[in-house]
């Protein structure tokens, strides 16, 4: 029987694991991938819009002598402190179900050789973050090959034609690599102006190479169906009146790639299994903010999954603190 099992070895995992250590504490990880696989879906040459300061875990430095880290430089942070603390993780291993068993939890998991094993724990911890679950369009043509949620590097896209959907971090970044390496690039977005949240370095960029037509901005503008070679896209604009009024022109782009970076999402099924009472929408999972329980007692949440609003508003800078809150709830239970 474990004492406490952690689902997620991403940054706020690997901080409520610390900070349970630090508790006398000794968690067992469950890892799908391997450690921070989140980041390691990140675009190759992105930078983090935190200091490293703001992404330390486990009190350990996250040194760099840059002013933004990097994917890298991140990715062999979470690694290193894994190490410098000795965690145990079961990496490339999903968990598939976590029952109430009694006072205890049953935990099914799956690793490569697609055998279900079963681990026995007093108390569970959810840091499975969100970043496999794409916001979806739910327009036809989605599920085409040459469309994707993820972009990773810009290569493969030079010298084609790229529609990029979003007016976020992720959509603008990856636009300007595939423009510097010769892509034709098309920004499709549904705002006045892409997100206000854009990166402060980067945004001066890209309305540069807006201006200049090197990158082609459809504000007001929504794709609602993607072909093999063509999107369609539907625009608002003003009528050709007086009286303030609003008409759809409707348009195809050509497409040899459509790039759908609209968000991610937790994945509040996998949290209702469980017995957690996450409704689908803005509402947070059932929890206790100050301890992070959620309604099922011994069953907690970590990062980005506890919240409902927009996943950006818990990301490590604040989610790395609720193992905090767990490893002192979870220590004042064991002196009582």
């Amino acid at each position: 029987m474990e004492d406490i099992v952690i689902v997620g070895a991403g940054p706020c995992g690997l901080s409520a694991a610390a900070e349970l250590q630090d508790q006398g504490f000794n968690p067992l990880l469950f890892e799908k991938e391997n450690v921070g696989y989140s980041i390691s879906r990140y675009p190759v040459n992105m930078q983090f819009f935190s200091t490293a300061p703001n992404l330390e875990i486990a009190g350990i430095p996250f040194i760099t002598p840059n002013d933004k880290p990097s994917r890298l430089e991140a990715l062999n942070y979470y690694r290193i402190v894994s190490e410098r603390r000795g965690l145990r993780i079961r990496r490339y291993e999903a968990v598939t179900a976590v029952e109430k068993e009694g006072d205890a939890f049953r935990v099914t998991s799956v690793g490569r050789s697609g055998q279900p094993s079963y681990t026995h724990a007093r108390k569970v911890v959810i840091a499975t973050g969100y970043f496999d679950h794409p916001n979806r369009i739910g327009i036809p043509g989605e599920n085409h090959a040459h469309v994707s949620h993820f972009f990773t590097e810009a290569h493969p896209y030079a010298g084609t034609r790229v529609v990029v959907i979003g007016g976020s971090n992720s959509a603008v970044d990856a636009a300007l690599e595939m423009e510097r390496v010769g892509a034709k690039v098309t920004v499709v977005y549904r705002g006045e102006s892409v997100s206000a949240n854009i990166k402060p370095w980067v945004r001066p960029i890209f309305d540069s190479c807006a201006a200049k037509g090197r990158i082609d901005l459809r504000l007001r503008s929504s794709v609602v169906e993607i072909g093999y070679d063509q999107v369609t896209v539907e625009r608002v604009q003003e009528a050709d009146s007086a009286d303030g009024r609003t008409e759809v022109v409707r348009e195809t782009l050509p497409a040899d790639f459509v790039l759908a970076l609209t968000g991610f999402r937790p994945d509040r099924a996998f949290l209702r299994s469980m017995g957690i009472d996450a409704p689908d929408g803005i509402i947070p999972p059932k929890h206790d903010p100050e301890t992070m329980e959620t309604n099922v007692p011994g069953l907690y949440l970590a990062g980005v999954v506890s919240t409902g609003r927009d996943a950006n508003e818990i990301f490590i800078e604040s989610g790395r603190y609720h193992g905090r809150k767990i490893a002192a709830h979870l220590a004042a239970q064991r002196t009582v």
